[in-house]
């Protein structure tokens, strides 16, 4: 069945293409019997407007590009959740792109969406991105940009992020005042910056409360994962068996950790009390419960995509947008796995 057009409702009711684009967005220059008549052709004919077309005219996609390390993972999930839930109120399509830390595969997502002429972009870096070549492509085209969770300060662009630093340190100094003296860590790779002020954060509540720091206490993960967790956890209580305390750069590897210990009888947390980062759901359904930090996820894909928005209206309305820094509040969840 051919498609209804905009030209045939005129050719149908006698009056002219304008009059009918008219009557479909409700202006208040054309009558009210008009109007009617349209609408009521229009829904018997199946009438659809052409996006392409209308696209086309307003030089907007009505598209955002999305790209995540990761879709699988708890926490990108609900990011993703509260972007989509945000663009489909807005009129926005979100196109989902998975890096798999893979910074090859970012760069060409990137320039896949760069030529798919998205609207705007939001991404979280990749593991190893360290080449912000194909990010400073996307400024350079002034292609509306936010960056969220992993993110680079050298790229000029707003940001949603967290005070990873100031929650690591919160995460340790509640092992401390658990009665915690030799903690361990489970960092996550030397490259993203999340990664490294969680660390920062660790050695700083230590230096604070007056307790050595010691490398050999610091494991690094390569994909952050639940099987690096187990093993990092038979390492740690090979190398170090007298450690009481241990914070894992995301529940995911704490988790990892925790079945180690339940499957070898190591008690949590009489013996080793452990806290995790992001609240997965995972971290209330395991045995005993992980305390953790809760990481705002879904609020923090709502604020990545308003500020997308903001600067997209800017952009069409040609009025300067200087970037914004939307810092989201973190706190401790206490739960089994530190408390006695």
């Amino acid at each position: 069945m051919k498609e209804a057009t905009l030209k045939q409702i005129a050719e149908t009711l006698g009056i002219s293409i304008t009059t009918v684009s008219k009557a479909l967005k409700n202006y208040p220059d054309v009558s009210k019997k008009t109007k009617k008549a349209v609408f009521d052709l229009a829904n018997s004919l199946q009438y659809t407007p052409n996006s392409f077309a209308v696209n086309l005219r307003t030089k907007e996609s009505k598209t955002i590009g999305l790209i995540i390390p990761e879709v699988v993972h708890h926490f990108f999930s609900n990011v993703v959740n509260g972007i989509i839930a945000e663009a489909e109120k807005n009129g926005y399509l979100v196109i989902i792109l998975q890096s798999n830390e893979s910074i090859e595969l970012e760069k060409k997502q990137v320039e896949l969406l760069l030529n798919k002429r998205v609207d705007g972009i939001i991404l979280s870096l990749s593991n190893e991105s360290n080449d912000d070549d194909h990010i400073k492509e996307i400024i350079r085209r002034k292609i509306p940009f936010v960056q969220f969770d992993k993110i680079s300060k050298l790229i000029p662009s707003s940001k949603v992020i967290i005070n990873d630093q100031k929650a690591a340190f919160e995460a340790v100094e509640h092992l401390i005042a658990k009665g915690c003296k030799k903690i361990a860590h489970i960092r996550g790779p030397e490259n993203p910056q999340n990664a490294i002020d969680r660390f920062l954060g660790y050695k700083k509540a230590l230096e604070k409360n007056n307790i050595p720091f010691n490398s050999k206490l610091v494991y690094t993960c390569v994909n952050v994962t639940f099987e690096e967790g187990i093993a990092f956890a038979k390492q740690i209580m090979a190398d170090h068996p007298d450690v009481d305390g241990l914070f894992a750069i995301t529940d995911l590897v704490a988790v990892g950790v925790l079945a180690f210990f339940n499957d070898n009888n190591i008690k949590v947390p009489d013996q080793v009390k452990v806290i995790g980062f992001s609240n997965w759901f995972m971290s209330q359904v395991i045995s005993p419960k992980l305390s953790t930090v809760e990481q705002p996820s879904f609020e923090m894909g709502y604020q990545a995509f308003y500020l997308l928005l903001e600067e997209i209206n800017a952009n069409k309305e040609l009025r300067e947008f200087k970037p914004k820094i939307i810092e989201l509040n973190t706190s401790v969840i206490e739960r089994e796995s530190t408390s006695l």
